[in-house]
Protein backbone atom coordinates (compact mmCIF):
# COMPACT_ATOMS: atom_id res chain seq x y z
CA UNK A 1 0.00 0.00 0.00
CA UNK A 2 1.23 3.16 -0.87
CA UNK A 3 -0.33 4.90 2.17
CA UNK A 4 1.17 3.96 5.65
CA UNK A 5 -2.30 4.46 7.15
CA UNK A 6 -4.10 2.07 4.93
CA UNK A 7 -3.90 -1.56 4.79
CA UNK A 8 -5.40 -4.45 3.32
CA UNK A 9 -6.02 -6.28 0.05
CA UNK A 10 -7.89 -5.22 -3.48
CA UNK A 11 -7.92 -6.87 -6.32
CA UNK A 12 -6.67 -5.37 -9.11
CA UNK A 13 -10.32 -5.08 -11.10
CA UNK A 14 -11.02 -2.99 -8.52
CA UNK A 15 -8.42 -0.67 -7.92
CA UNK A 16 -11.17 2.32 -8.13
CA UNK A 17 -12.67 0.83 -5.19
CA UNK A 18 -8.99 1.16 -3.30
CA UNK A 19 -8.04 4.78 -4.71
CA UNK A 20 -11.68 5.99 -3.19
CA UNK A 21 -10.83 4.95 -0.19
CA UNK A 22 -7.64 6.00 0.26
CA UNK A 23 -8.36 9.13 -0.30
CA UNK A 24 -11.21 9.00 2.26
CA UNK A 25 -8.27 8.44 4.92
CA UNK A 26 -5.53 10.57 3.57
CA UNK A 27 -7.54 13.40 2.81
CA UNK A 28 -8.95 13.21 6.47
CA UNK A 29 -11.95 13.27 5.79
CA UNK A 30 -12.42 9.86 7.71
CA UNK A 31 -10.78 9.35 10.93
CA UNK A 32 -10.41 5.42 10.75
CA UNK A 33 -12.95 3.33 8.23
CA UNK A 34 -13.17 0.17 6.91
CA UNK A 35 -14.36 -1.26 3.48
CA UNK A 36 -14.93 -5.12 2.05
CA UNK A 37 -16.59 -6.62 -0.72
CA UNK A 38 -17.55 -9.43 -1.75
CA UNK A 39 -18.43 -10.46 -5.91
CA UNK A 40 -19.58 -13.74 -6.69
CA UNK A 41 -18.94 -15.28 -3.46
CA UNK A 42 -15.46 -14.32 -3.33
CA UNK A 43 -13.76 -11.50 -1.20
CA UNK A 44 -12.47 -8.70 -3.52
CA UNK A 45 -11.94 -6.14 -1.39
CA UNK A 46 -11.13 -5.64 2.65
CA UNK A 47 -9.14 -2.49 3.52
CA UNK A 48 -8.62 -0.58 6.54
CA UNK A 49 -7.25 2.61 7.15
CA UNK A 50 -6.76 5.67 9.24
CA UNK A 51 -7.10 5.90 13.26
CA UNK A 52 -9.16 4.80 16.57
CA UNK A 53 -9.53 7.77 18.07
CA UNK A 54 -10.00 11.97 17.32
CA UNK A 55 -6.67 12.46 18.29
CA UNK A 56 -5.26 10.47 15.44
CA UNK A 57 -2.35 8.42 17.44
CA UNK A 58 -4.37 4.57 17.64
CA UNK A 59 -4.15 3.00 14.26
CA UNK A 60 -7.19 1.00 12.86
CA UNK A 61 -6.26 -2.47 12.22
CA UNK A 62 -7.66 -5.30 10.51
CA UNK A 63 -9.79 -6.64 13.72
CA UNK A 64 -10.67 -3.05 14.79
CA UNK A 65 -13.93 -2.99 15.87
CA UNK A 66 -16.56 0.07 14.98
CA UNK A 67 -20.23 0.87 16.43
CA UNK A 68 -22.11 0.34 13.16
CA UNK A 69 -25.70 1.87 14.29
CA UNK A 70 -28.64 0.89 12.24
CA UNK A 71 -26.95 -1.21 10.03
CA UNK A 72 -27.68 -3.43 13.08
CA UNK A 73 -31.01 -3.78 12.54
CA UNK A 74 -30.36 -5.69 9.44
CA UNK A 75 -28.55 -8.11 11.23
CA UNK A 76 -31.39 -8.42 13.99
CA UNK A 77 -33.83 -8.91 10.64
CA UNK A 78 -32.02 -11.89 9.72
CA UNK A 79 -32.30 -13.41 13.09
CA UNK A 80 -35.75 -13.04 12.35
CA UNK A 81 -36.04 -14.31 8.93
CA UNK A 82 -34.40 -17.72 10.35
CA UNK A 83 -37.55 -18.01 12.09
CA UNK A 84 -40.03 -17.26 9.71
CA UNK A 85 -38.14 -19.80 7.52
CA UNK A 86 -38.30 -22.16 10.85
CA UNK A 87 -42.25 -21.44 11.15
CA UNK A 88 -42.08 -20.58 14.15
CA UNK A 89 -42.76 -16.84 13.68
CA UNK A 90 -45.76 -15.62 11.02
CA UNK A 91 -45.44 -11.87 9.80
CA UNK A 92 -49.01 -11.80 9.81
CA UNK A 93 -49.80 -12.62 13.39
CA UNK A 94 -50.09 -9.93 16.35
CA UNK A 95 -47.36 -9.11 18.47
CA UNK A 96 -49.48 -9.96 21.81
CA UNK A 97 -49.76 -13.67 20.54
CA UNK A 98 -46.25 -13.98 20.92
CA UNK A 99 -45.76 -11.10 24.16
CA UNK A 100 -49.19 -11.41 25.46
CA UNK A 101 -48.12 -7.74 27.66
CA UNK A 102 -47.71 -5.92 24.42
CA UNK A 103 -51.48 -5.86 23.71
CA UNK A 104 -53.07 -3.07 25.51
CA UNK A 105 -53.31 0.67 24.87
CA UNK A 106 -53.91 0.35 21.51
CA UNK A 107 -51.47 -1.65 20.26
CA UNK A 108 -54.27 -4.69 20.05
CA UNK A 109 -54.15 -5.72 16.50
CA UNK A 110 -50.23 -4.61 15.60
CA UNK A 111 -49.11 -7.22 13.70
CA UNK A 112 -45.21 -8.63 13.30
CA UNK A 113 -45.22 -6.92 9.95
CA UNK A 114 -45.93 -3.27 11.14
CA UNK A 115 -42.93 -4.00 13.90
CA UNK A 116 -40.66 -5.42 11.37
CA UNK A 117 -41.22 -2.87 8.48
CA UNK A 118 -41.85 0.57 10.85
CA UNK A 119 -45.64 0.94 10.94
CA UNK A 120 -46.41 -0.07 14.80
CA UNK A 121 -46.10 3.42 15.83
CA UNK A 122 -43.82 3.03 18.35
CA UNK A 123 -40.62 4.72 17.38
CA UNK A 124 -39.87 6.29 20.80
CA UNK A 125 -40.43 6.59 24.47
CA UNK A 126 -43.75 8.23 26.03
CA UNK A 127 -41.48 8.80 28.89
CA UNK A 128 -38.04 9.93 28.81
CA UNK A 129 -35.83 7.37 27.55
CA UNK A 130 -33.60 5.30 30.43
CA UNK A 131 -30.24 6.48 30.41
CA UNK A 132 -27.04 4.27 31.36
CA UNK A 133 -28.86 1.06 32.18
CA UNK A 134 -28.19 -0.33 28.11
CA UNK A 135 -27.86 -3.67 29.84
CA UNK A 136 -31.11 -3.85 31.35
CA UNK A 137 -33.25 -5.59 28.54
CA UNK A 138 -36.28 -5.75 30.52
CA UNK A 139 -36.86 -2.33 31.89
CA UNK A 140 -36.99 -1.42 27.84
CA UNK A 141 -39.11 -3.92 26.84
CA UNK A 142 -41.65 -3.19 29.73
CA UNK A 143 -41.51 0.25 28.67
CA UNK A 144 -42.34 -0.25 25.45
CA UNK A 145 -45.25 -3.31 26.26
CA UNK A 146 -47.15 -0.95 28.31
CA UNK A 147 -47.12 2.51 26.91
CA UNK A 148 -49.68 3.60 24.34
CA UNK A 149 -47.94 4.07 20.82
CA UNK A 150 -47.72 7.59 19.06
CA UNK A 151 -50.02 6.82 16.37
CA UNK A 152 -52.55 4.24 15.06
CA UNK A 153 -50.70 1.44 14.53
CA UNK A 154 -50.22 0.61 10.55
CA UNK A 155 -51.45 4.33 9.81
CA UNK A 156 -48.01 5.29 8.83
CA UNK A 157 -44.49 4.71 8.25
CA UNK A 158 -42.02 6.39 10.68
CA UNK A 159 -38.89 4.69 11.61
CA UNK A 160 -38.32 3.47 14.67
CA UNK A 161 -34.55 4.60 15.02
CA UNK A 162 -33.85 2.86 18.44
CA UNK A 163 -37.07 1.16 19.36
CA UNK A 164 -37.06 -1.64 16.36
CA UNK A 165 -34.54 -3.96 18.36
CA UNK A 166 -36.49 -4.17 21.41
CA UNK A 167 -39.18 -4.89 20.14
CA UNK A 168 -38.31 -7.16 17.39
CA UNK A 169 -35.67 -9.05 19.65
CA UNK A 170 -38.22 -9.36 22.38
CA UNK A 171 -40.26 -11.51 19.98
CA UNK A 172 -36.99 -13.30 19.11
CA UNK A 173 -36.47 -14.32 22.89
CA UNK A 174 -40.21 -14.88 23.24
CA UNK A 175 -39.90 -17.55 20.80
CA UNK A 176 -36.61 -18.69 20.93
CA UNK A 177 -35.04 -18.28 25.01
CA UNK A 178 -32.00 -16.44 23.48
CA UNK A 179 -31.15 -12.93 23.38
CA UNK A 180 -30.65 -11.51 20.14
CA UNK A 181 -26.94 -11.12 20.49
CA UNK A 182 -26.34 -15.14 21.79
CA UNK A 183 -28.96 -16.16 18.97
CA UNK A 184 -26.73 -14.37 16.28
CA UNK A 185 -23.73 -15.36 17.87
CA UNK A 186 -24.74 -18.77 17.70
CA UNK A 187 -26.73 -19.23 14.79
CA UNK A 188 -24.83 -17.18 12.48
CA UNK A 189 -21.67 -15.55 13.70
CA UNK A 190 -19.54 -18.84 14.90
CA UNK A 191 -20.62 -20.73 11.66
CA UNK A 192 -19.57 -18.33 9.79
CA UNK A 193 -16.16 -17.19 11.39
CA UNK A 194 -17.81 -13.75 11.31
CA UNK A 195 -16.67 -10.77 13.44
CA UNK A 196 -19.83 -8.79 14.30
CA UNK A 197 -21.20 -8.29 17.71
CA UNK A 198 -24.41 -7.40 19.20
CA UNK A 199 -23.49 -6.85 22.64
CA UNK A 200 -19.86 -6.91 23.17
CA UNK A 201 -17.56 -9.19 25.63
CA UNK A 202 -15.15 -7.32 27.73
CA UNK A 203 -12.25 -8.90 25.93
CA UNK A 204 -13.60 -7.41 23.04
CA UNK A 205 -13.62 -3.67 24.38
CA UNK A 206 -9.79 -3.30 23.76
CA UNK A 207 -10.35 -3.46 20.10
CA UNK A 208 -13.26 -1.08 19.21
CA UNK A 209 -12.74 2.05 17.46
CA UNK A 210 -13.95 5.65 19.41
CA UNK A 211 -17.33 6.96 17.86
CA UNK A 212 -16.66 10.63 16.99
CA UNK A 213 -20.81 11.87 16.99
CA UNK A 214 -21.37 15.27 16.27
CA UNK A 215 -22.72 17.23 19.12
CA UNK A 216 -27.10 17.26 17.70
CA UNK A 217 -27.96 14.94 14.89
CA UNK A 218 -30.04 16.37 11.60
CA UNK A 219 -33.06 17.69 12.58
CA UNK A 220 -35.57 19.57 11.36
CA UNK A 221 -34.97 23.07 11.88
CA UNK A 222 -33.49 23.93 8.65
CA UNK A 223 -36.48 23.03 7.15
CA UNK A 224 -38.91 25.44 9.10
CA UNK A 225 -39.85 27.98 6.47
CA UNK A 226 -41.59 25.12 4.83
CA UNK A 227 -44.23 25.16 7.41
CA UNK A 228 -45.12 28.94 5.34
CA UNK A 229 -45.06 27.70 2.47
CA UNK A 230 -48.61 26.93 0.54
CA UNK A 231 -48.96 23.54 0.07
CA UNK A 232 -50.26 24.38 -4.00
CA UNK A 233 -46.77 26.06 -4.52
CA UNK A 234 -44.72 22.99 -3.65
CA UNK A 235 -43.57 19.24 -5.33
CA UNK A 236 -45.65 16.46 -3.66
CA UNK A 237 -41.99 15.52 -1.81
CA UNK A 238 -41.49 18.60 -0.38
CA UNK A 239 -45.56 18.91 0.56
CA UNK A 240 -44.37 15.06 2.27
CA UNK A 241 -41.18 16.85 4.02
CA UNK A 242 -43.28 19.88 5.16
CA UNK A 243 -46.11 17.52 6.83
CA UNK A 244 -43.47 15.48 8.18
CA UNK A 245 -41.56 19.08 9.74
CA UNK A 246 -45.02 19.88 11.07
CA UNK A 247 -45.69 16.47 13.03
CA UNK A 248 -42.17 16.47 14.02
CA UNK A 249 -42.23 12.43 14.83
CA UNK A 250 -38.62 13.36 14.18
CA UNK A 251 -37.66 14.71 17.32
CA UNK A 252 -39.34 11.96 19.28
CA UNK A 253 -37.23 8.60 17.41
CA UNK A 254 -34.07 10.16 17.86
CA UNK A 255 -34.86 11.42 21.55
CA UNK A 256 -32.00 14.63 21.99
CA UNK A 257 -31.82 13.94 25.61
CA UNK A 258 -29.34 10.66 24.29
CA UNK A 259 -27.13 13.45 22.88
CA UNK A 260 -26.53 15.55 25.73
CA UNK A 261 -23.58 13.73 26.62
CA UNK A 262 -22.25 11.82 22.99
CA UNK A 263 -19.63 10.18 24.78
CA UNK A 264 -22.31 7.54 26.24
CA UNK A 265 -22.13 5.57 22.98
CA UNK A 266 -17.53 4.95 24.22
CA UNK A 267 -19.07 3.43 27.66
CA UNK A 268 -18.26 -0.50 28.45
CA UNK A 269 -22.20 -0.03 30.05
CA UNK A 270 -23.46 0.64 25.70
CA UNK A 271 -20.91 -1.87 23.86
CA UNK A 272 -21.44 -4.58 26.18
CA UNK A 273 -24.92 -4.05 25.97
CA UNK A 274 -28.02 -5.57 23.58
CA UNK A 275 -29.27 -2.58 21.38
CA UNK A 276 -30.26 -4.41 18.53
CA UNK A 277 -31.43 -1.49 16.39
CA UNK A 278 -28.03 0.37 17.03
CA UNK A 279 -25.10 -0.94 18.49
CA UNK A 280 -23.78 -3.73 16.84
CA UNK A 281 -19.96 -3.64 16.97
CA UNK A 282 -18.12 -5.59 14.28
CA UNK A 283 -15.24 -5.48 11.06
CA UNK A 284 -16.06 -4.57 7.46
CA UNK A 285 -15.89 -7.98 5.66
CA UNK A 286 -17.93 -9.66 7.99
CA UNK A 287 -20.90 -7.70 6.68
CA UNK A 288 -19.49 -8.48 3.27
CA UNK A 289 -19.38 -11.57 3.84
CA UNK A 290 -22.91 -12.52 5.29
CA UNK A 291 -24.74 -9.70 2.97
CA UNK A 292 -22.16 -11.73 -0.14
CA UNK A 293 -23.86 -14.97 1.16
CA UNK A 294 -27.59 -14.08 0.79
CA UNK A 295 -27.10 -12.50 -2.41
CA UNK A 296 -25.79 -16.16 -3.60
CA UNK A 297 -28.14 -18.32 -2.80
CA UNK A 298 -28.04 -17.97 1.29
CA UNK A 299 -25.78 -20.95 1.50
CA UNK A 300 -21.87 -21.14 1.89
CA UNK A 301 -20.07 -24.55 2.71
CA UNK A 302 -22.60 -26.33 3.87
CA UNK A 303 -24.26 -23.60 6.20
CA UNK A 304 -27.66 -22.61 5.62
CA UNK A 305 -28.28 -19.08 6.36
CA UNK A 306 -31.82 -18.55 4.64
CA UNK A 307 -33.21 -19.77 1.72
CA UNK A 308 -33.91 -17.50 -1.59
CA UNK A 309 -37.43 -17.73 -1.02
CA UNK A 310 -36.70 -15.78 2.67
CA UNK A 311 -34.37 -13.29 1.52
CA UNK A 312 -36.85 -12.35 -1.32
CA UNK A 313 -39.21 -11.77 1.48
CA UNK A 314 -36.98 -9.57 3.58
CA UNK A 315 -35.98 -7.52 0.66
CA UNK A 316 -39.38 -7.74 -0.91
CA UNK A 317 -41.46 -3.89 -0.36
CA UNK A 318 -43.58 -3.92 2.79
CA UNK A 319 -43.94 -0.64 3.16
CA UNK A 320 -43.36 2.64 1.34
CA UNK A 321 -42.71 6.05 2.37
CA UNK A 322 -43.36 8.99 2.87
CA UNK A 323 -41.37 8.26 6.33
CA UNK A 324 -42.59 10.66 9.04
CA UNK A 325 -39.63 10.15 11.00
CA UNK A 326 -37.40 10.49 8.22
CA UNK A 327 -38.25 14.21 6.73
CA UNK A 328 -41.05 12.74 4.82
CA UNK A 329 -38.40 10.95 2.25
CA UNK A 330 -39.80 7.67 0.09
CA UNK A 331 -38.04 5.25 1.93
CA UNK A 332 -38.68 1.95 1.46
CA UNK A 333 -38.85 -0.87 3.61
CA UNK A 334 -38.53 -4.90 3.46
CA UNK A 335 -38.60 -6.74 6.87
CA UNK A 336 -36.31 -4.65 9.17
CA UNK A 337 -34.12 -3.89 5.65
CA UNK A 338 -33.74 -0.89 3.34
CA UNK A 339 -35.00 -1.75 0.12
CA UNK A 340 -34.65 2.21 -0.79
CA UNK A 341 -32.99 4.77 1.13
CA UNK A 342 -32.53 8.63 -0.24
CA UNK A 343 -29.37 9.86 -0.41
CA UNK A 344 -27.36 6.81 0.42
CA UNK A 345 -26.17 3.87 -2.21
CA UNK A 346 -29.04 1.89 -1.30
CA UNK A 347 -31.72 1.98 -4.31
CA UNK A 348 -28.86 2.35 -6.52
CA UNK A 349 -30.21 -0.76 -7.97
CA UNK A 350 -33.81 -2.62 -7.54
CA UNK A 351 -31.88 -6.05 -6.62
CA UNK A 352 -29.92 -4.20 -3.69
CA UNK A 353 -31.31 -4.61 0.13
CA UNK A 354 -29.48 -3.51 3.43
CA UNK A 355 -29.63 -1.06 5.97
CA UNK A 356 -27.40 2.51 6.65
CA UNK A 357 -26.54 3.99 10.10
CA UNK A 358 -26.64 7.36 11.56
CA UNK A 359 -22.78 7.01 11.72
CA UNK A 360 -22.20 6.83 8.25
CA UNK A 361 -22.04 3.06 7.92
CA UNK A 362 -23.87 1.22 5.19
CA UNK A 363 -23.76 -2.57 4.30
CA UNK A 364 -26.34 -4.01 1.82
CA UNK A 365 -26.78 -7.23 -0.51
CA UNK A 366 -27.30 -7.37 -3.92
CA UNK A 367 -28.60 -10.50 -5.63
CA UNK A 368 -28.55 -9.16 -9.50
CA UNK A 369 -25.05 -8.46 -9.08
CA UNK A 370 -23.83 -11.36 -6.69
CA UNK A 371 -22.79 -8.42 -4.24
CA UNK A 372 -21.91 -8.52 -0.82
CA UNK A 373 -20.74 -4.40 0.62
CA UNK A 374 -20.12 -2.97 4.06
CA UNK A 375 -18.23 0.23 4.67
CA UNK A 376 -17.77 1.15 8.67
CA UNK A 377 -16.70 4.20 9.58
CA UNK A 378 -15.71 6.16 13.10
CA UNK A 379 -16.52 9.65 12.18
CA UNK A 380 -20.86 11.04 11.83
CA UNK A 381 -20.47 13.93 9.41
CA UNK A 382 -22.85 16.38 8.56
CA UNK A 383 -26.13 15.50 6.68
CA UNK A 384 -25.08 16.76 3.57
CA UNK A 385 -21.55 14.29 3.98
CA UNK A 386 -23.12 11.93 5.77
CA UNK A 387 -22.93 9.01 3.48
CA UNK A 388 -20.25 10.47 1.11
CA UNK A 389 -17.70 8.29 1.22
CA UNK A 390 -19.96 4.86 0.81
CA UNK A 391 -21.70 7.05 -2.13
CA UNK A 392 -18.49 7.34 -3.53
CA UNK A 393 -17.49 3.67 -2.98
CA UNK A 394 -20.79 2.39 -4.52
CA UNK A 395 -20.11 4.44 -7.34
CA UNK A 396 -16.98 3.20 -8.16
CA UNK A 397 -17.93 -0.27 -7.44
CA UNK A 398 -20.84 -0.26 -10.21
CA UNK A 399 -18.73 1.08 -12.58
CA UNK A 400 -16.86 -1.86 -12.60
CA UNK A 401 -19.35 -4.23 -12.57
Amino acid sequence: MVSHVVSGFCDPCFSKIEAVFRHSIESQFEVGASVAIEYEGKLVVDLWGGYKDAKRTQLWQQDTLVNVWSVTKGITAICAAQLIEQGRLDINQKVSFYWPEYGCNGKENTTILDLMCHRAGMFGFQDDIPQNEWQDWQKFTDLLAHQAPFVEPSSIQGYHAITFGWLVGEIIRRIDGRSVGTYFKEEIAIPLGLDFTIGLAESDLSRCADTLLLDSLPSFAQLALLRYIPNFLLPQLLKDVKHAATENHNAIAFDASLFEDVSFVNSNEWRMAEVPAANGHGVASSLATLYGILSTGGSRDGIDVLQVKTIDLLRQVHSSGPDMVLFGLPYRFGLGHMVNAPLTPIGRQKSMFGHTGVGGAVAFGDVDKKLGFSFFNNQQHQAVDLYKTANNLSKALYSLI
